[in-house]
């Protein structure tokens, strides 16, 4: 009456404290994990940077315009707007508006505008690739939580039966049909499936706190997460790896990043050539002032600022000729960076077919141990049955009773194991196809 007490204690403290707890799907952690993620924060930052400079390099095409306007006093001999020198104080006001536009620069700017957009299209490939990254983190840690609850479960379970069989056994001895002894073995039994179990929840308990510091939330204390009906994604994803390693070349966003890397080292070489050819710009200026010498009258303001209104139109050309090897030097280290970006784009592919074939034929294997494992369920629990048959009508142990269930419970917990194993490659290869 004890035991079923505690356990019947046990069983209420657990499902208040089940009430009490907030829990989530695999789709809302996702969800609350993107939105948390500080790199991801970061990244966006980053993209809005990219995104400025590529507008920038669009509006350097533009012709410029600025104003200025300067007052100038000077003491002693002075020159007038007459352009006659005096010896007398007098002082200057000038206005001055000019705008100027490049027409030619060995199309240095048309080269800049690619290579911004390149860059901006690497922040939108590298923010996705973070985004990825954290579906996988967070599906990999809830996949942990699902398996280390039904772990938790299968302990549950043993500890279950063996109360069961220690109130049986007890009966049996109190009524003198059984010797002590087998007594002790249940509870010792017992003791050992109890360490099991703290063990097990004590896995669950650091999964779920992992789960939460992924999805960056304070709140973990009360966090747990929604055990789906069915967790087995539809196996026909299981495609051969070149099949998912063609389609992953298409969308996966570090392929894409990479590329645009090396489109962008292009352009920068093709800027860097533009110092070779000469560069010419037209430009245009109005301008006018007002003078007044304190030796002599004036004229007013208004007038002067129309009298000394000038106009100014002109063309300027600069020809390189000798630049200390600057430009040539500037080309060679862009050729350089153009090579170590195209290197990285195998080492990504690479990297990108060697994910795929693990996940793979992990996957495969996940698959047939998991397969062993039902099989060797069914032959376990009849074991089990068949030990505990022979316990009862005195032909058995509780030694081979005890060996039975033991082998039971690992049988169960392989095939768990195996189980998410086999659905978190899948998961990966999900992923990385889409």
């Amino acid at each position: 009456m004890k035991t079923r007490y505690i356990l019947f204690l046990i069983a209420f403290s657990s499902l208040f404290a089940l009430s009490a707890q907030q829990q989530y799907t695999l789709q809302e952690c996702i969800e609350i994990a993107l939105e948390n993620n500080r790199n991801i924060k970061q990244q966006e930052l980053n993209k809005q940077q990219k995104e400025i400079a590529y507008s920038q390099a669009r509006a350097d095409l533009l012709p410029n315009l600025n104003a200025s306007a300067g007052q100038i006093f000077v003491f002693g001999r002075s020159i007038g707007y007459d352009n006659v020198y005096q010896n007398t104080n007098s002082s200057q006001t000038s206005f001055n508006i000019g705008s100027n536009i490049t027409l030619f620069d060995g199309l240095r700017m048309k080269y800049n505008i690619d290579a911004r957009k390149a860059e901006m299209f690497i922040s939108e490939a590298d923010l996705q690739k973070i985004q990825d990254d954290i579906v996988m983190s967070v599906s990999t840690a809830f996949m942990q939580v699902l398996m280390n609850k039904e772990l938790l479960q299968i302990s549950n379970a043993q500890i279950e039966l063996t109360v069961a069989n220690l109130l049986r056994l007890n009966e049996l001895v109190n009524s003198g049909k059984v010797a002590r002894g087998e007594l002790y073995e249940i509870e010792a039994q017992q003791a050992k499936e109890e360490f099991n179990q703290i063990q097990a929840d004590n896995n669950l308990k650091i999964s779920l706190l992992d789960l939460a510091q992924i999805m960056e939330i304070k709140d973990f204390e009360n966090f747990d997460v929604v055990v789906p009906n069915d967790i087995l994604v539809d196996e026909d994803i299981l495609l051969s790896p070149s099949i998912i390693y063609e389609a992953a070349l298409i969308v996966r966003p570090e392929i894409r990043g990479a590329q645009y890397r090396v489109e962008s080292s292009e352009k920068e070489i093709m800027i860097a050539k533009s110092a070779y050819y000469p560069s010419l710009s037209f430009g245009a200026s109005m301008g006018s002032g007002y003078y007044n010498m304190n030796a002599r009258e004036n004229e007013s303001f208004g007038t002067q600022l129309k009298n000394n209104r000038s106009t100014s139109l002109g063309f300027s050309l600069s020809i390189p000729i000798f630049n200390r090897f600057q430009v040539r030097n500037s080309v060679k280290n862009a050729q350089i960076a153009l090579e170590y970006s195209r290197i990285e784009v195998d080492k990504t592919k690479i990297a990108l077919r060697k994910k795929i074939e693990q996940a793979y034929y992990n996957a495969i294997g996940a698959e047939s141990r998991w397969e062993a494992a039902q099989k060797s369920e069914v032959a376990s629990r009849e074991a089990y049955r068949f030990a505990e048959q022979k316990y009862e009508n005195g032909r058995g142990t509780s030694y081979e009773l005890s060996q039975a269930k033991s082998n039971l419970a690992n049988v169960l917990s392989d095939q768990a194991q195996a189980k998410y194993e086999y659905v978190f490659r899948l998961k990966i290869l999900e992923l990385l196809k889409n």
